[in-house]
Parts: C-alpha cells; sequence; structure tokens
C-alpha cells in the first residue's frame, strides 16, 4: 500500500500542490501563520482550564477585564483573518503572474469586503473572522485574476512623466483595472441581491452548509458525517467546527440531559453521538486528530525541517485542543499529502469510540468539559471513568499509525524537492 500511495499518490499530489492558485492560497495561509499562533495563545490564555488559574486572575480583576487582553489579541488575529487573507491570496497570485502584487492585494480585499460585507450587517465578526475565509478566498482569486489580466493592456495604462515617483506611477498604473475589476464585483453583488434576493452572502453560506445536517440522528452514519465533514471543510480553508456548531448545539444539551436521567435510573444511555463525544474522542487535539499529528512529526519528521519547526511550535496549543498553528503553518490546509490522513483519522476513531460506548466499553459522554480540556483528562471528565481516559490513549495511538506513512511521504517529498533546487 505504501508504494501504491509514494508511486502513484505522490506524484498526483505533487502536481496539484505547484498549480499557481493553490500555490497562492497556502503562500496566504502561511503568510499569517505568525498571527495565527498569536491567536491561538491568546485563545489558551483566556481558557485555559484550570480552576486556580481562572479564580486567581478573578480574584485580581473582574473576568471580562482580564480576558480583555487575550480577546483583543484575537480580535486583531483570528477576528479579521478573512480580511487578511483576502489580501495575501491577491497578492501572491499576482505575484505568480508577474504583477504588482500589492496592487493586486489591495483590490482583492476590497472586492471581498465589496462581495462579502454587502448588506444592512457590513462588516461583523461571521464576516471578517473565520466564517468568511471560504467566500474571501474565492473573491480574492477571481478578483486577482480579473487583475492581472487587465493591468496588461496597454490601453489601460495610464502613463505618468519620468519625475513621478515609482510608488505613485504604480497607483495610477493600477488605477482603471482597479476601477473595472471592484466594479465588476460589485455590479455582480448587486444582481445576486436584486435577483435572488440574497443580502447576506456568508450567512446564506451558512445556512446552505448548516441545512442537510439538521435531519441527521443519533447513529453510526451520523457519526461519521460529523467526523467528516469538519476536517474536509478545513483542508479546503474553511471553519468546519463553526459551520457544524450550531447544529450540535441543538442536540447536545437535551442528549446531555437524557443520558444523565438514563444513567441515573440504571438504564442505557440512549445518545452516543453529542458535543463533548465528539469533543473528546474525535477532535482530539483539534480538528483531524492533530494531537497525533504532532506526535508522528516528532517520531519521523524531524528530518523535515518545516514540519518539524511547526510541530515543535504546535505541540503546546495542541495539548488544549488549538490546531490552527498546525492548519496554517505546516500547511494542512489545501495540503495534498496530509488531506487523507487528516480525515480518515477522526473517522476511523469515531467508529472505535462509538462501538466502544455502544457495547459498554465505555460510558457514554454526560458531561460538557471546557473544549480547551487536555486530551485523555477530558476521557476522564466527560464520562466520569477511567475507562474514558484508557479510550483516549488508545484513539491517540491508532490515529499516530494513520499519519506516520504520510510523513513519511512527506518527508521524501520534500527531500526531493531540495535535490532537485540543489542541482
Amino acid at each position: 500500500m505504501f508504494k501504491f500511495l509514494e508511486e502513484k499518490f505522490v506524484p498526483v499530489a505533487g502536481r496539484i500542490g505547484n498549480q499557481r492558485h493553490l500555490v497562492a492560497i497556502r503562500d496566504g495561509f502561511i503568510a499569517l501563520m505568525p498571527l495565527t499562533i498569536v491567536g491561538s495563545f491568546a485563545v489558551l490564555v483566556n481558557n485555559l482550564p484550570i480552576k486556580f488559574y481562572q479564580n486567581a486572575l478573578d480574584s485580581i480583576w473582574e473576568h471580562e477585564t482580564w480576558t480583555q487582553w487575550g480577546g483583543n489579541m484575537w480580535n486583531a488575529t483570528f477576528g479579521i483573518i478573512s480580511l487578511l487573507l483576502a489580501f495575501t491570496i491577491a497578492y501572491n497570485l499576482a505575484k505568480g503572474y508577474g504583477k504588482d502584487g500589492l496592487s493586486a492585494g489591495v483590490i482583492g480585499l476590497a472586492s471581498y469586503m465589496t462581495f462579502g460585507t454587502f448588506g444592512a450587517g457590513g462588516i461583523s465578526g461571521l464576516t471578517s473572522g473565520t466564517g468568511g475565509i471560504f467566500v474571501a478566498i474565492i473573491v480574492s482569486l477571481i478578483a486577482t485574476e480579473i487583475f492581472c489580466r487587465l493591468a496588461g493592456n496597454s490601453k489601460l495604462l495610464i502613463k505618468m512623466p519620468d519625475g513621478v515617483p515609482p510608488a505613485v506611477a504604480k497607483s495610477f498604473a493600477a488605477l482603471l483595472p482597479a476601477i473595472i475589476t471592484i466594479g465588476s464585483v460589485a455590479l455582480v453583488r448587486t444582481i445576486i441581491s436584486a435577483g435572488f434576493g440574497v443580502t447576506e452572502i456568508v450567512e446564506s453560506f451558512y445556512a446552505l452548509i448548516q441545512e442537510p445536517f439538521m435531519g441527521l440522528t443519533n447513529s453510526w452514519a451520523a457519526g461519521l458525517l460529523l467526523a467528516f465533514i469538519t476536517p474536509f471543510l478545513w483542508t479546503l480553508g474553511v471553519h468546519g467546527a463553526n459551520i457544524v456548531e450550531p447544529f450540535l448545539q441543538t442536540i447536545n444539551l437535551p442528549a446531555i440531559e437524557a443520558n444523565v436521567a438514563a444513567m441515573e435510573a440504571g438504564k442505557t444511555a440512549p445518545y452516543i453521538i453529542n458535543k463533548p463525544f465528539l469533543d473528546t474522542f474525535v477532535s482530539i487535539g483539534g480538528a483531524g486528530v492533530t494531537i497525533s499529528l504532532v506526535i508522528a512529526i516528532f517520531i519521523l519528521g524531524r528530518k523535515n525541517k518545516q514540519y518539524s519547526t511547526v510541530g515543535k511550535i504546535s505541540a503546546a496549543p495542541s495539548l488544549f485542543n488549538i490546531n490552527e498553528p498546525l492548519l496554517f503553518g505546516l500547511p494542512v490546509v489545501l495540503n495534498p499529502i496530509l488531506f487523507v490522513p487528516f480525515i480518515l483519522a477522526p473517522m476511523v476513531n469515531v467508529t472505535i469510540a462509538y462501538f466502544a460506548t455502544k457495547m459498554g466499553l465505555v460510558p457514554a459522554a454526560t458531561i460538557a468539559a471546557p473544549w480547551t480540556t487536555p486530551p485523555i483528562i477530558n476521557g476522564f471528565l466527560v464520562t466520569q471513568s477511567w475507562r474514558g481516559a484508557v479510550l483516549s490513549i488508545v484513539l491517540i495511538v491508532v490515529a499516530v499509525c494513520i499519519y506516520l506513512p504520510f510523513i513519511a511521504m512527506a518527508n521524501r517529498a520534500a527531500k526531493a524537492k531540495d535535490a532537485e533546487s540543489q542541482e
């Protein structure tokens, strides 16, 4: 199997990875890696699940006061990540075409704001944060394609005298292409609003994705679908957890309440699939069981400088189920090699955990532990049993075994690329 993947999968993945638009998206995410690390640190500071730590800070300041520090950092990083991505992706795509990256980045940002923030809501946490990533990627790519083609047209070039500073000359050279590009995006958005009555494009996208989930029931098939959809959307740069969260919240509290009542009556808990179950046994270390990805990098990825560096940086946040540094740092987003294990590991884990619970080997999840609770500890807390902790360990080991062959392939691909660059 490894030989087959190495011979058939890696070459195709390499060609996909070198595709111009995917490279621009990848580099756009990588440019924001320092900010994603800062944002993850802010989340950790505000949500560290240690009672003494929380009580100590609450005794010094009010909770709403001391959490402003981390909250402000989050707002300046993840809170505006869609806006930042619209700029960085457009910048890198234009540079790939040999065009003015700075002008393209500004136009990409303006185009996304024209398209995604249209309507009564304007700029909101949904449109500027992780909720707008998918729309930001599409709009910035399209806007940059239009701009790059127009920028090469001599009829649209406004030439300035020789004595004009280069920065001013570039601005005027991009003026007409910018007007046409942003104007076209605004026109399309107006047509969508007038013709289809869609005033909030990002909210409409959320509604379109969320509706299919509303018919899900408490079953293994539902667990597989939930385990698949979140990492799958993440590989496309979409915050899968945010999309699935509203559905999970609608079934979460009733399911936990029914489980507690059944167990108090000496009966079998009726609901296996609920949010604590998914947070504890499926998204260990974050979506994609990325705590196991970090361990696999420590085992086999030490010779891959990029993977090793990001793995070390991401180790501490992963202990608290914060995996954005990995997702955007390696990156996992649009990574053709890590695409398979990132989706496969959660699906294998949900299968093992579901049937272990159904057969009575592990108690059902009845406690909603904070999502930042470290792996293994949360297994004990949500099930109120040491068997939940043991199950967490088993699932981590299984996911490590899934990731290892793909880390080895990534190492070989990186080695071949280094050799090619040296030649």
